[in-house]
Order: C-alpha cells, then sequence, then structure tokens
C-alpha cells in the first residue's frame, strides 16, 4: 500500500497551518525515506501490531502503514488529529488514533504483542521508555528515536560518563543497538542536538517483576548519589551489609559496576 494520492507532508502542515510546539517536544521527520528506513530496521512482520507515541503529521505512520502494520497512533496535540484522520480513511482499518498523553495509557489497553516504533517526543523519551521496560508491556521489540545524548546512554559501558541508571535498566532487560544516526537538519524544525534510533530487543528470559523493582530501586539510590562510595549512596537501602550480600566492594562507586552486579545487588535486597 502506498498514500500516493495524500499531499505532500510539508504541504499538509502548510495547508492546515501547522508547526512544531516546543511544548510537546516536536521534532518532525518529514522525509519519506528517513521514515522508510527507519520502519526497515524495525523489522517489522506483515500485520504486525505497533504502537507509535507523537506521530504528529503522519510521517513515520504513512511508512508504517506502506509496511504492512496496524498501528496505534497515540498523540497529544489535537491540532494534529484531522491530519491523522485523513490518514486513516486511506489505511483500510489499520490505523487506531488515540488523542492522550502517552504516559497515561493503561498498557492493558494496547496490543500485548505489539512492537513500539516512534519518534519519541523529546520531553518525555525517557520516562516512556523506563516506564516500558520496567512495567507490565511486553513490546516485541522497540525501535526509537531519542536524542542523541539519550541514545548513547542507553548504550553506554561501565566507566564512561555515560553509563548511569538508564544503560543498566535497558541492559538488564534488552539487547539495545543505535542501529541509525540522523543529523539535526532532518528535522523540521531542526533541534539543537542530532539524534539517533535505537533497536531494543527484550531478552528471552528476563529478570522477574520482583527483581525489576529491586533493580530500579537500587539505580536510583546508586546514580542519585553517583560520586559516593556506594556504602554511602545506599545506606538507605542497606549499605555496607547489601554490598556484603551481594558480593560488592562497599568502597565500589555506581558508574564502576556492571549490569550483571547491579543485578545481583537487587537480588540481594
Amino acid at each position: 500500500m502506498t498514500f500516493d494520492d495524500l499531499p505532500p507532508l510539508r504541504e499538509s502542515l502548510a495547508n492546515a497551518g501547522l508547526s512544531a510546539r516546543k511544548s510537546f517536544g516536536q521534532h518532525f521527520l518529514l522525509d519519506l525515506n528517513v521514515t522508510r528506513k527507519i520502519v526497515r530496521l524495525a523489522e517489522l512482520r506483515p500485520g504486525e501490531p505497533v504502537v507509535e507515541v507523537g506521530p504528529g503529521p503522519g510521517g513515520l505512520t504513512r511508512a508504517l502503514l506502506e509496511a504492512g502494520a496496524n498501528v496505534v497512533a497515540i498523540e497529544a496535540d489535537a491540532r494534529f488529529l484531522p491530519l491523522l484522520e485523513s490518514l486513516a480513511s486511506h489505511a483500510e482499518g489499520r490505523l487506531e488514533i488515540r488523542h492522550g498523553d502517552a504516559l497515561a495509557v493503561d498498557p492493558a489497553t494496547l496490543p500485548s504483542t505489539a512492537s513500539i516504533v516512534a519518534n519519541l517526543p523529546y520531553n518525555v523519551a525517557t520516562p516512556l521508555l523506563v516506564g516500558w521496560l520496567t512495567g507490565t508491556l511486553r513490546p516485541r521489540s522497540m525501535t526509537l528515536m531519542f536524542q542523541k545524548e539519550v541514545a548513547d546512554r542507553i548504550g553506554a559501558n561501565p566507566g564512561s560518563r555515560a553509563y548511569g541508571r538508564l544503560s543498566v535498566l535497558a541492559q538488564a532487560l534488552c539487547q539495545a543497538k543505535v542501529v541509525m544516526d540522523l543529523p539535526a537538519r532532518a528535522f523540521t524544525p531542526p533541534p539543537k542536538v542530532a539524534s539517533a534510533v535505537v533497536r531494543l530487543t527484550p531478552k528471552p528470559d528476563p529478570p522477574a517483576a520482583p527483581l525489576v523493582d529491586a533493580l530500579q530501586r537500587v539505580t536510583a539510590a546508586a546514580f542519585g548519589q553517583r560520586r559516593k562510595m556506594l556504602r554511602s549512596s545506599l545506606a538507605s537501602l542497606g549499605g555496607a551489609d547489601l554490598l556484603a550480600r551481594a558480593g560488592i566492594e562497599p568502597t565500589s562507586r555506581a558508574e564502576a559496576l556492571s549490569v550483571d552486579e547491579f543485578l545481583r545487588l537487587a537480588a540481594a535486597l
């Protein structure tokens, strides 16, 4: 399926008098060659359910529909609903539009086996990812656009400046890989920073929910005071006793611990 009879995205925006709003963290991908490449990187199956957050004028949405996906598009900005509804009228029932805040969506109302493919609004990208990683939704895969800085944090190694709580949570639960870099000029309007697409594939045998909850507590405490030794930053969770149970040196600092060591700490907690 193609949507060649629809006007180009720039024309649609101009005709509707629409532009990006900073309050929504909006930066649009209007080049269909780029959005189609992102969809190819998502490696979707024919007819696969896909959740998209922040579709805006629908550039990535078009590419997803062209690839045969069944899309649930969640858009907080009501200005774009008419453009998305026009797209839905061409989609033969494969585009469901939801108006609302993606952070407030009940995961139980989303397709349980969906992949998530999105050019995430910058201002909610990290909390959305943490929610998907640690919540009840179990996506088959996630192919997500972030600011380059956030993408680097997701895949960072211990000992690097970028390594932190997001690195540990993502790598404990998924295989994460940067699959595409995009310069600021690829977006309308151009952001002040470069961006990158990260593909996250959940591990086949992920930690159980209680261990994930404990991992969130441990990483929040450890990286909340990352300059301190762990015996101090983890004092509220048991400090030196907790570290001893996990076999971790009490004088270690958060950025030096591997993901496996954080999982040991979570198990000890």
